[in-house]
């Protein structure tokens, strides 16, 4: 049920999550579909994280460089998607409330993505690891 409970939680996140970055999008006043090149960086942003927990064994209790290279990597990302829209605000191709709309849709986008590593991201028998 906990489970349930979470996966539900997590799907509605990500639509309200899209639902600002569209807002910030499709208003009437903003009308500018630059914003949605952050979606980019929502595919890519599990990517390397993904991989070094493929490739990397859990049970070594110290830091492992693969896995210290995925970090910095992700947070490269996640950074890059903060940033996207505040380089087209400053460059006048979207408006300054269309960028708030849309680094809000970030926030929660990337909430929920680490809120579904926290969920499942433990080494059980139906872990999403399996696939």
């Amino acid at each position: 049920f906990v489970l349930v409970v979470a996966l539900i939680s997590l799907s509605f996140g990500g639509a309200v999550g899209l639902m600002f970055l569209m807002l910030g999008c499709a208003l009437p006043q903003y009308n500018q579909y630059w914003p949605l090149f952050v979606l980019f960086f929502y595919i890519l942003s599990p990517i390397p994280y993904c991989i070094a927990r493929r490739l990397v064994d859990d049970t070594d209790a110290t830091s492992n460089a693969c896995k210290e290279l995925a970090i910095f990597l992700t947070t490269g990302i996640v950074v890059s998607a903060f940033g996207l829209p505040i380089v087209f605000a400053r460059a006048q191709l979207i408006y300054w409330g269309a960028c708030a709309l849309v680094l809000t849709g970030n926030t929660v986008i990337f909430a929920t993505i680490l809120g579904f590593f926290l969920v499942f991201g433990s080494n059980d028998d139906f872990s999403w690891q399996q696939w």
